[in-house]
């Protein structure tokens, strides 16, 4: 069985990932100018945002699946958080904008939760 919170998570998650996606694809150089970028490449920014699009909308769209899709679901979220906060990590110390440590937190905030949901679905 798959808990009902971990389908309401499955909505939240498709909320906040077009929360980002919507701007990031629309226009990169503003958000992330907000947000203390000082120079933006929009391609990559925009590969960003698509992918946020692709997990986000995969999350709505299985959010009343099964048991298998949500751990297939759960093992590329899990993926994706964990090397997206690796990678911001690296850049933090690399001298990325003060935001990326915000990004590395939810990123890595979203990790721990799908563990211990994935955990769970074992």
């Amino acid at each position: 069985m798959v808990p009902p919170s971990l389908r309401r998570w499955f909505v939240v998650h498709f909320l906040v990932d077009l929360l980002f996606a919507v701007p990031l694809l629309a226009a990169p150089e503003l958000l992330l100018g907000w947000l203390g970028w000082i120079a933006v490449d929009p391609v990559t920014a925009r590969l960003v945002g698509a992918a946020l699009v692709g997990i986000g909308v995969q999350s709505w769209r299985g959010r009343n699946e099964g048991r298998e899709v949500f751990r297939a679901m759960l093992d590329l979220k899990l993926l994706w958080s964990a090397t997206a906060t690796v990678g911001l990590l690296v850049s933090l110390l690399q001298g990325a904008p003060v935001a990326t440590g915000l990004f590395a937190a939810v990123f890595a905030a979203f990790f721990c939760l799908w563990g211990s949901y994935r955990l769970r679905l074992r």
